[in-house]
């Protein structure tokens, strides 16, 4: 029997509704969360994906504040765009879209972001946050798989998870999440001795490590839960010179074993952008003291 394909795209539109709704309450009592996207240069992806996350803030009825920078803006300029930011009540969420150019340092542009802001999860101090048990920021696309997995599997607690990446911005946060679920979790990844053997141990497997369909239908252990991060683009075999995304996992033969599956497109991937505005409706709640919207945090 076929698995339960998980419906990210389904999910991550209840999810923006549910966004919507306490942004509209929030609004009525005189509090607007804003989020504020820097991008520096013009890279043609960057450009798309912010161009997404306006669309979606503005649908969320949430402040969208875009910031449009030259490629050759310095450091300097950058960090002072930054700082006001992070001085200005009106921004709730700040979000520097990379790659950014050459010249500059994606660690230190996180840094500069104020943790109290970073909806991207991605600093020091949340990721510190996330692994003492804090209230962290944590990183979006892992917190839409924990809201995945929740939804289909309700309790977490006892399950054996592996993880197959060790990232910072996805792997390692996405085990700590677990973690925090009472799950017991391996962190796989390049020099792991029997990968698939660990695979098959798995109630829950996770797939992050960018190489088009590795985990084979015989890593997955029957009834396992699959969650498929990976996306990488290539050519159609049905139609010359198109392309198709696939994502880490073989997916119609792992579809024979698991129980469910995400699939790719369509699964993970809707989660992101759902996670940054529920990021910053959650960023918007602690700045003013408010009550946090149930099911949106980890």
């Amino acid at each position: 029997m076929s698995a339960t394909i998980i419906d990210g795209k389904a999910f991550a539109a209840r999810i923006r509704e549910q966004v919507a709704h306490e942004v509209s309450r929030l609004t009525a009592e005189g509090v607007t969360p804003g989020l504020a996207v820097v991008l520096v240069g013009a890279d043609p992806a960057s450009e798309v994906y912010v161009s997404h996350k306006h669309k979606a803030t503005v649908e969320a009825g949430m402040n969208s504040f875009e910031h449009r920078l030259p490629a050759e803006t310095s450091e300097a300029d950058l960090f002072t765009l930054i700082d006001r930011l992070n001085a200005d009540p009106e921004v709730h969420g700040i979000l520097c879209q990379f790659p950014v150019p050459a010249h500059l340092d994606e660690r230190r542009t996180v840094a500069r972001i104020d943790p109290s802001k970073d909806v991207d999860g991605l600093s020091v101090t949340n990721a510190g946050l996330l692994a003492t048990g804090g209230d962290a920021l944590v990183s979006c696309t892992p917190l839409g798989c924990l809201m995945l997995l929740r939804d289909r599997l309700g309790d977490l607690t006892g399950r054996e998870a592996v993880v197959i990446g060790r990232s910072n911005l996805f792997g390692k946060p996405m085990a700590q999440l677990l973690l925090r679920e009472s799950c017991t979790v391996t962190v796989a990844h390049s020099r792991t001795k029997n990968l698939p053997e660990v695979c098959r141990r798995a109630d829950i497997l996770v797939a992050a490590v960018g190489r088009a369909e590795m985990v084979k239908g015989d890593w997955v252990k029957p009834g396992a839960t699959v969650i498929d991060v990976g996306i990488t683009r290539v050519p159609h075999p049905d139609k010359p010179g198109k392309t198709r995304l696939i994502g880490d996992v073989a997916f119609a033969e792992a579809r024979e074993t698991a129980g469910a599956i995400t699939p790719v497109p369509g699964g993970v991937g809707p989660m992101t952008i759902a996670c940054l505005l529920a990021n910053t409706l959650t960023a918007c709640c602690r700045a003013h003291g408010l009550a946090e919207p149930e099911g949106l945090t980890a």
